[in-house]
């Protein structure tokens, strides 16, 4: 009875990646709406609350809109990661014309933005993510008119995340491109070892056969027979892994 093939299932560790991505930008997405609404609420900080009030409801709507287009890195394209970046970095650049006395401290779209980050991290690698990293880090320069403490500590921590992400990312692909390639090479050995038994079993009884026709027809066909049988004999000690070790007669069947 044939043995059931065994199948090796993928192992991809980009899927717990895009989820806890997915994740993360609906939930920084709540967490910039509540500091803005606290702010607004408890210290009528922004000069123009309405400015910030549209952005964070275009973001909340871009955030869910395109949850699916970070669920997969087919998914999550050139243009979309495009896109995304221009949100993040209009959100940032927005945010002195909401908070026109610069009393709150993180812009309107907050720790959202690094998602965009990380987005590029697993879609294309660290030195992708290195750059979104960068264009964050001037564009938040650029919002605070300078170099703060807070803006180059939020920089170096987001472009240090991203980095390690984008770095195992490409690990990982690289070892499940290796393993692919060996589950491959094993499947095709596993085949080419089944036509190999596949043709010793006909092989062995052809032989079988032409032996027990040729002790029953006699004279010269007895001698080829004979042959046969020896052949048959020297060929399951090879299929066996008897090389080497004399032929071991079998009686005719």
């Amino acid at each position: 009875m044939a043995k059931p093939e065994v199948t090796h299932e993928p192992v991809s560790i980009e899927r717990p990646l895009w989820r806890a991505l997915a994740g993360y930008r609906v939930m920084t997405l709540v967490y910039a709406v509540g500091v803005f609404l606290f702010h607004h609420h408890y210290h009528q900080a922004y000069g123009r609350p309405l400015v910030g009030a549209v952005y964070l409801a275009f973001l909340a709507v871009w955030t869910f809109a395109t949850l699916r287009a970070v669920s997969s890195a087919e998914r999550c394209t050139n243009r979309f990661l495009a896109m995304d970046s221009t949100v993040a970095i209009g959100g940032i650049l927005l945010s002195p014309v909401a908070d026109t006395h610069a009393q709150v401290s993180p812009t309107l779209p907050s720790v959202w933005v690094a998602g965009t980050v990380l987005a590029f991290a697993i879609r294309l690698g660290w030195r992708w993510a290195a750059g979104a990293s960068l264009v964050v880090g001037v564009a938040n320069v650029v919002e605070e008119v300078g170099l703060t403490r807070d803006t180059v500590h939020n920089v170096l921590l987001v472009t240090i995340a991203s980095i390690g992400i984008g770095y195992v990312v490409e690990v990982a692909r690289s070892t499940e491109r290796a393993l692919a390639e060996a589950l491959r090479i094993e499947a095709a050995a596993r085949e080419r070892e089944r036509l190999a038994r596949d043709i010793h079993d006909g092989v062995l009884q052809v032989l079988a056969m032409v032996q027990r026709r040729g002790d029953a027809l006699g004279g010269e066909a007895a001698e080829l027979g004979r042959l046969a049988g020896e052949q048959e004999v020297a060929l399951r000690n090879l299929v066996a892994g008897g090389i080497g070790r004399p032929p071991v007669a079998t009686a005719p069947v």
